[in-house]
């Protein structure tokens, strides 16, 4: 019988499925912000004004969760609470 908490195997496979809904939640609130902003009303064919619109909101929000990434990360370090937490 495998031990469940000790087991570096089954720990990896629960950080890839944590990382996996994040990503997902993340493409979930995406889609909803873009689809509130660019989409007045929905057709057969996406029209070259919402077409913009989509492609800025997404560039947008990958830059805004970038930044807030880079700053936590900076904000963690300064504070020497990142690299202690990779440690664990």
């Amino acid at each position: 019988m495998m031990e469940a908490v000790g087991d570096p195997e089954l720990q990896r496979f629960i950080e890839a499925e944590t990382q996996k809904q994040r990503f997902q939640g993340l493409v979930h609130q995406l889609t909803e912000l873009c689809w509130e902003k660019c989409m007045e009303k929905p057709g057969p064919k996406l029209d070259t004004r919402s077409e913009s619109c989509f492609v800025n909101c997404v560039e947008r929000f990958i830059d805004a969760n970038q930044f807030i990434l880079n700053r936590l990360e900076q904000t963690q370090k300064s504070r020497g609470v990142f690299t202690e937490s990779l440690s664990d």
